[in-house]
């Protein structure tokens, strides 16, 4: 047995073939020392059973000396124990190769190489190889890609705005959805889609200061997305020489960037691909000046292809601020604020012949002319057409409208009154006497919304003195929690000092199991708390929250909500009770407000809802009512004559029903159509639908935490704790935590809990996972025993996977038309193909393992014979091969000169599509053609299938 090995020999690691070529030191009556030059390493192993692989190279094969040339084998000769590679190297020169010369670093990543060094793989991960490419050629085509695994309730109209925008190249819009609508969500999707399709790799988000921390939870919760959060601090603090340039997703503060000029110049130097700016109608412009903040937003967008820009309804902000925005994004276009609003005064009659079609099916005589002025010749056919009953005429003459539309391909606008699906809202209110220890207070001190805080504030260290002990809000918020003890029940409240008050009055004086939740915490500690609250069981029954520590929290599984105090600003009001009314809301939303009598908080309770409305409905005028009134309500809010309080009340409901009036006259319905996708995003939400409603995943990722040795258990019903093993295989395996993580796939649970990973197919674990995969070559050989009685035994089969396949730049989008795709040959002795007779999983079900020394003998005794038939494989495929590409090369002709004349036709009427987006789109259609030239065939995998 010892005679085996000889000093100078070359082996290779079985367990550890990433140490390269292994040079046999000593072998003495027991032990083995094997020296891996490659890594430095050394190993002993047992003489009996040493987990080791002869390297032996036959005719043909093409081998590196370690000074770097190659040789191609004609004679291997065995001198001694040691063999002698005889051949021709790339001058084709006559040259000798001892196997102690041979490169350390060879690398046996070719499947046939590896089968014939003995390097012979687990059986299942021939298997897990397979599925891999199946998935992911099905993942690159699917329209859901990018949109579906959000952690989001999918919804229509955000669904067709992302799939229409992140399709663009280089989009420059204006995402400008009323309150409630989720411009967050469709920023997000359009990001996640740019960035998994290749269209963008480096985005730039820009937001006010007081948002960092509720986009910074938004992208990681909801999308995976690790953004990089800037500040003076994290700037100062890199040691990179341009610390932008670190990161691929850059979150910046608007008001620190304005005032650091060394960070705007590392900023433009740093080069990126997608603005995004939020609360963008705070960018304030005139003709004549421009706020800095807005020079700067006009700077950047000058230099960065795509643009997204999220604001408030236009409407609410007039039509100068509208223009404002509108030339951020295309400033050739909008350069004349005078020739703009005679432009939009010209849209208005085609909008209101829209409306009439849509609400009565039919046009008048005026809408007629407006359409047909509109429109010319084209619009004149479509007419006729509608005229004598063609139901396609209408849907196209919708279509052509949507396209000539001034802002059409701009601007993204929908309403609550456009999208149906929000829930009904029911106000309490609890009017309650004020205590005589605020009384006492300064004047003032008793003219604050919070007295509390002002009371707290003057050193009270006596605990039976704390302000909680007295203020009747806390005895009503005991009794009407226990009321309501069968329901969640939402509390939120200014400060956080506040929350943490009220969460040790109700462990002090109730015992109602509470939590709470605060802008102090930690991302981690948030969601600690959020999972508390949501868990039905055993969870909390009340959460408390401050003002900045719900935003951009979702919680509405709950459907009551305490308003302990009221915020300041009617958008502040909003922001609170949107954490409950949503979308997809079921119930009827319960407001709660307590307030003290005769107190700066009663009438501020009465501004929202006399003059504001703002309980019941949203107020999307609140903001320029606040404006317009802000002063005045000030200095009526701590008291004062009730006729000029009543007075006041009544101008602001009359000037409120006023703009809302203005409103819905300027609604325009062709927009709004736009926005809303007449119907392609509810078919969108359908396919999500259907795609949470597979197995596939969950057997996919089984399969993989099986090969990588991760053990998963049930944490709970849908949700599974994931933990390394003892064997886990990779340690890069993105796991998200060294310890364990728990997952679910369930949307729904996802959705309450935010503490578990929601894993989709878009999930960086399975990402990562299925990269792990593809990239290594674990999984490429593999040889079974295969148990069918219609087989004779000792019948050999050889089952060989070729990847069909374009290397090509992701920005070309070729994986829509060319995903790389496994294709499978079956060859019996006499070279027949059985692929299309005998299925995968059917073949794979009769299959058992071999033992890897039995397994690598077999292939060595049938070496000639399997290099054979494989060098015969591929002429196989081919054909198949050939097809694809033909197929892949008109779809992408077809695909992009059918947008080519769409937009060619565009762009004689509706100058918002810009020369730059032609001319990108024609060098995709040259460049994807010239790379679809070059797709090949690779021999993926190989499997030695031997009849028992």
């Amino acid at each position: 047995m010892s005679q085996q090995y000889q000093p100078g020999q070359r082996w290779i690691s079985d367990s550890e073939a990433e140490l390269g070529l292994g040079t046999v030191l000593t072998s003495d009556g027991r032990l083995l020392t094997v020296l891996y030059p490659a890594t430095g390493d050394t190993r002993q192993y047992a003489l009996r059973n040493a987990p080791l692989t002869r390297v032996r190279f036959a005719p043909g094969d093409e081998i590196t000396h370690f000074e770097g040339w190659k040789l191609t084998v004609q004679e291997v000769e065995d001198i001694d124990g040691l063999l002698v590679y005889l051949g021709f190297d790339s001058q084709h020169q006559p040259r000798s190769l001892p196997e102690t010369q041979l490169s350390n670093f060879i690398q046996f990543r070719l499947a046939s190489d590896r089968l014939f060094a003995g390097q012979i793989d687990p059986l299942p991960w021939f298997a897990l190889r397979y599925h891999t490419y199946q998935h992911q050629n099905r993942l690159l085509q699917s329209p859901l890609w990018g949109l579906g695994g959000v952690r989001a309730q999918p919804i229509a109209h955000q669904l067709h705005i992302a799939r229409e925008v992140a399709d663009r190249i280089a989009p420059r819009v204006l995402l400008a959805d009323e309150v409630g609508l989720g411009k967050t969500i469709e920023a997000g999707l359009v990001i996640h889609r740019q960035l998994l399709s290749g269209r963008a790799s480096r985005v730039l988000i820009l937001v006010p200061e007081n948002l960092q921390h509720q986009w910074l939870v938004e992208m990681r919760r909801r999308f995976n997305l690790q953004v990089a959060l800037f500040d003076a601090e994290r700037f100062l603090e890199s040691d990179a020489d341009n610390p932008f340039e670190d990161c691929q997703l850059a979150l910046v503060a608007l008001e620190w960037l304005v005032s650091d000029e060394r960070a705007q110049d590392a900023l433009f130097a740093a080069g990126w691909d997608l603005l995004v700016v939020d609360e963008a109608h705070h960018l304030v412009w005139h003709a004549e000046r421009a706020s800095a903040e807005y020079n700067l937003v006009e700077q950047l967008a000058g230099h960065i292809a795509g643009v997204l820009l999220l604001t408030a309804t236009p409407e609410q902000l007039g039509q100068e601020s509208h223009f404002a925005r509108l030339r951020l994004l295309d400033p050739h276009r909008f350069h004349d604020l005078q020739a703009f609003r005679a432009e939009s005064q010209q849209y208005q009659p085609v909008a209101a012949a829209v409306q009439e079609l849509l609400d009565h099916g039919q046009l008048s005589e005026q809408a007629r002319q407006a359409i047909g002025g509109f429109l010319g010749q084209s619009g004149t056919t479509l007419l006729a057409a509608l005229e004598a009953g063609d139901e396609q005429a209408r849907a196209r003459l919708v279509r052509e409208l949507l396209d000539r539309h001034g802002t059409g391909r701009l601007l993204f606008r929908n309403t609550r009154a456009a999208v149906r699906g929000f829930p009904e809202r029911e106000l309490h209110p609890y009017p309650l006497p004020c205590p005589e220890q605020y009384l006492a207070l300064q004047p003032e001190e008793q003219a604050e919304l919070y007295p509390e805080v002002a009371y707290q504030a003057q050193d009270t260290q006596d605990d039976e003195q704390r302000w909680w002990r007295f203020d009747p809000r806390v005895e009503w918020l005991i009794d009407t929690l226990k009321m309501l003890k069968k329901f969640k029940v939402l509390v939120i409240c200014a400060h956080a000092e506040t929350a943490l008050d009220l969460e040790d009055a109700l462990r002090v004086r109730s015992g109602i199991p509470a939590t709470v939740f605060h802008e102090g915490m930690s991302i981690l500690e948030r969601d600690r708390a959020a999972a508390y609250f949501a868990d039905e069981e055993f969870g909390a029954q009340v959460l408390i929250c401050s003002e900045i520590g719900s935003e951009g929290r979702n919680f509405q599984f709950s459907h009551h909500l305490v308003l302990f105090d009221l915020p300041a600003h009617p958008d502040l009001l909003e922001q609170r009770i949107g954490r409950l009314d949503r979308i997809g809301q079921q119930h009827r939303i319960q407001l709660h407000v307590p307030y003290l009598e005769g107190s700066a908080q009663e009438r501020l309770f009465h501004w929202y809802q006399q003059a504001l409305n703002a309980f019941l409905a949203t107020c999307p005028t609140g903001n320029a009512l606040q404006h317009q009134f802000g002063s005045r309500l000030l200095e009526q809010l701590p008291g004062g004559p009730a006729g000029a309080w009543q007075a006041l009340l009544e101008e602001a409901r009359a000037q409120r029903e006023r703009l809302e009036q203005d409103m819905q006259r300027g609604r325009d319905r062709l927009l709004e159509l736009n926005s809303g996708g007449a119907g392609e995003g509810e078919s969108l939400v359908e396919a999500i639908h259907e795609q949470d409603d597979q197995f596939a995943l969950p057997i996919y990722m089984e399969e993989l935490f099986e090969a990588f040795g991760i053990d998963s258990e049930d944490h709970s019903e849908n949700a599974l704790i994931l933990r390394p093993s003892e064997k886990m295989l990779d340690a890069s395996f993105p796991l998200g935590d060294d310890e364990a993580v728990t997952i679910t796939y369930d949307r729904q649970q996802a959705l309450s809990r935010e503490d578990m990973q929601f894993l989709t197919w878009e999930h960086p674990m399975v990402q990562g996972g299925m990269d792990l995969v593809l990239s290594g070559s674990m999984g490429n050989t593999a040889v079974a025993l295969i148990k069918n009685k219609a087989l004779k035994p000792g019948t050999v089969l050889l089952e060989l996977l070729f990847v069909s396949e374009v290397v090509a730049p992701r920005s070309l989008q070729l994986g829509r038309f060319f995903a790389p795709q496994a294709i499978r040959s079956l060859l019996d002795s006499n070279g027949n193909d059985l692929a299309g007779k005998v299925a995968f999983e059917t073949l794979n079900d009769q299959l058992e393992s071999v033992p890897r020394a039995s397994a690598n003998k077999f292939v060595q005794a049938q070496r000639e014979v399997l290099a054979r038939q494989i060098n015969a494989a591929q002429a196989k495929v081919e054909p198949h091969h050939a097809q694809r590409v033909a197929q892949a090369r008109q779809r992408l002709i077809d695909e992009r000169d059918e947008e080519l004349a769409r937009l060619q036709a565009l762009r004689a009427v509706n100058p918002n599509v810009r020369d730059s987006e032609l001319q990108a789109l024609q060098r995709q259609r040259d460049e994807g053609l010239a790379y679809l030239e070059k797709a090949a065939l690779r021999l993926e995998a190989i499997r030695v299938l031997v009849a028992g």
